[in-house]
């Protein structure tokens, strides 16, 4: 059994997969509060998951970049107040280099691996065919790319610049879609999509994330909108990677 824990700037989620990746019980779900610390962020998550069945191990998305279960970017959780909100430099630091795979293997007890949220999504939906592409759409914009299966090295793409010198984050990240609607959001991100089919030459893109549901844009055969769990399923194939960074079954 594994426990899949999706960790978010708006809400903190989480359930447990059997051995097929099918989910035991409906998510369980809190807000996720600010200003938040890594040892605050662990206490909350603990009690989050405490009331699910029993697991043998842990999977967890995060949302910023994560190498080895070390964070190395937390730009949500590094504001005084949540994302849109001044950086704190004593969060930032908190954060920064943070092991959050070994600080839950120690509060639950459990081996732990963590992954970028997006990459984790990806993991869940790709085929193993080609470039697919991975974005996230939600109280941020995530991304991620595999190539036959692989994931790449992830990039932090919502920090790039996107249009009028500001990033993909800031023009179509939820602060965004709240303040400009969404008829104007919808027109930002064919944009995107558009830029994101110039830059990759992807040979399949999927949106997932919550504001997924604000899409009324007309898709291309080769772009799918994902489940809103793909977060939580792919916690089984995290630990179905091998070394080469491909999942040892689909």
């Amino acid at each position: 059994m594994t426990l899949a824990i999706d960790i978010g700037g708006t809400g903190l989620k989480a359930s447990v997969l059997d051995a097929s990746g099918t989910m035991l019980t409906d998510r369980a779900r809190v807000e996720t509060t600010y200003p938040v610390s890594p040892t605050q962020m662990v206490d909350q998550l603990a009690a989050l998951v405490a009331p699910l069945p029993a697991f043998q191990r842990i999977s967890v998305g995060f949302p910023g970049v994560v190498r080895h279960g070390h964070v190395l970017t937390a730009p949500h959780f590094v504001t005084v107040a949540g994302p849109g909100t001044k950086v704190d430099p004593d969060l930032q630091a908190k954060w920064s280099g943070f092991d959050l795979a070994g600080a839950l293997s120690t509060r639950l007890a459990k081996a732990c691996r963590v992954l970028n949220d997006a990459d984790l999504q990806a993991l869940d939906v790709v085929t193993g065919k080609g470039v697919e592409v991975v974005i996230t759409l939600g109280t941020g914009f995530g991304s991620a790319v595999t190539q036959d299966g692989r994931l790449g090295a992830h990039l932090e793409l919502s920090q790039h610049p996107f249009r009028k010198g500001e990033t993909y984050n800031q023009q179509l990240g939820d602060a965004a879609r709240s303040h400009i609607g969404n008829d104007k959001w919808n027109q930002r991100l064919r944009r995107a999509i558009t830029t994101l089919q110039t830059l990759f030459l992807f040979d399949h893109l999927y949106l997932g994330g919550g504001n997924t549901r604000h899409i009324t844009l007309a898709l291309a055969d080769n772009v799918t909108i994902i489940d809103p769990n793909a977060g939580l399923l792919g916690g089984l194939r995290l630990w179905q990677l091998d070394d080469t960074g491909v999942t040892s079954s689909k």
